[in-house]
């Protein structure tokens, strides 16, 4: 009896650039083991498709405006633990790849990688490795997980909440319109706000901006 062929891999892309997304669903099409089941342009709306669409793999931009790829990947891992995560970044920076692999991620791409290497690094993800592009050290990585925790980074102490109220103050969202956004009120926003400031012990918008672009909350550009 002749053997059925293996299921494609369901693929989530996720990036708030619509031609980036039409450049890497082409590329994906080019792979017979892979079936595009959705699009998503920003973190919200990446996170409502993986439950609507339940793909294998979410291919996900680290720097995507409301909810960054780092959020979206932490949520993910904790929400959908059976999604592999794959994050889409220009950044060689190792603090970017320590920040996503602590997120849950199960790989980091580099943006500019060819189709071979995107078909690999999905074989990879789909097998439950980690990959990592090979323009990154992993040795340097190793080095630096080993010495890197939660304790001594910053970050850390905040709160998922906090963390995104500090992305959308960083990208010059008003008060009012952060509580829209996330569907709370005024005062519920303010409170996070001044506790989120009482902890990273930054009493000032321009300090949390600039540390939130120090701590690849939000891009530089």
């Amino acid at each position: 009896m002749p053997e059925s062929d293996p299921q494609p891999l369901r693929v989530l892309l996720a990036d708030d650039h619509r031609l980036v997304r039409a450049g890497i669903c082409s590329l994906l099409e080019e792979i017979p083991s892979v079936h595009v089941v959705a699009e998503a342009g920003d973190g919200r709306e990446t996170l409502e498709l993986v439950r609507k669409h339940n793909p294998n793999i979410a291919i996900v931009d680290v720097a995507m405006k409301g909810l960054n790829g780092l959020e979206v990947a932490d949520r993910i891992a904790k929400d959908f633990p059976h999604v592999k995560v794959l994050i889409l970044s220009m950044h060689t920076n190792e603090e970017y790849v320590i920040k996503a692999l602590k997120s849950g991620a199960a790989g980091y791409l580099i943006k500019d990688a060819a189709t071979e290497e995107l078909r690999l690094a999905l074989e990879s993800v789909a097998k439950g490795d980690t990959y990592l592009s090979p323009v990154i050290s992993k040795s340097v990585i190793d080095n630096l997980l080993a010495r890197s925790t939660d304790a001594n980074e910053p970050a850390g102490i905040l709160t998922p909440r906090q963390r995104e109220i500090l992305q959308l103050i960083a990208e010059g969202k008003s008060t009012k319109e952060i509580a829209a956004i996330l569907g709370v009120s005024v005062k519920t926003v303010e409170t996070h706000r001044t506790q989120l400031m009482n902890r990273l012990d930054i009493h000032d918008i321009a300090g949390l901006v600039r540390y939130a672009v120090r701590t690849g909350l939000v891009s530089a550009d």
